[in-house]
C-alpha cells in the first residue's frame, strides 16, 4: 500500500467497519461468519486501495467482494453444517432482529442473497445480477420464489 493512502484506508475502516459487519451478518447469519467476510474483503480492499479509492466507491467494492466471497463459500459447501449437540436455546445476535433472521435463514442461500441485496442494500435487479454473476431474470425469479416462501410460511402461521 502507498504510504499516503494508509491513513485514508484506516479512516475508511473505522468509519464503515460496523456497517460492514451488520451487512455481513445479514448475508451470512452469524457474527463469526460476518467478521470473516469483512476481514477477507478488507484485506482485498487494502491490496487494491489506491485503485479503488480513485473510483470514489470503496464501500461498494467491499460489499460486492463480501457477496462474492459468501456465494463462493456456499457453492463449495452446499451441505448442512452439522453439530454434535443441539443447543437448548438460541442466542440472539447483537446485529439483527431474530425473527427476521430466522425467516431468512430458512431460504436457500441464493434467494437470501437476492433479498438482502434488494431490500437491505436497495440495489436494482441489474446491479444484483452483476454482483451475483447471473441474469436479470434469475434475480427476479429468485426474489419471487423467496417472497412466495415467506408469504406461505406467514399464512400457515396465521392459520394456526
Amino acid at each position: 500500500m502507498i504510504p499516503g493512502f494508509v491513513e485514508d484506508f484506516d479512516e475508511f475502516v473505522r468509519a464503515r467497519g460496523d456497517a460492514l459487519l451488520r451487512y455481513g451478518f445479514v448475508l451470512a447469519g452469524s457474527s463469526e461468519d460476518a467478521a470473516d467476510l469483512v476481514q477477507e474483503a478488507l484485506a482485498r480492499l487494502g491490496d487494491a486501495w489506491p485503485r479503488v479509492r480513485k473510483k470514489h466507491d470503496p464501500e461498494g467494492y467491499v460489499r460486492t467482494t463480501m457477496v462474492r466471497l459468501h456465494i463462493r463459500s456456499w457453492r463449495r459447501r452446499r451441505r448442512e453444517d452439522l453439530v454434535a449437540t443441539v443447543p437448548e436455546r438460541g442466542e440472539l445476535d447483537r446485529y439483527g432482529d431474530a425473527d427476521l433472521w430466522a425467516e431468512l435463514q430458512e431460504l436457500p442461500r441464493k434467494q437470501r442473497a437476492v433479498l438482502v441485496l434488494r431490500y437491505y442494500e436497495d440495489l436494482s435487479d441489474i446491479e444484483i445480477a452483476e454482483i451475483l454473476g447471473v441474469s436479470r431474470g434469475t434475480v427476479r425469479s429468485q426474489a419471487a420464489r423467496a417472497l412466495d416462501k415467506l408469504r406461505i410460511k406467514r399464512v400457515l402461521q396465521e392459520a394456526r
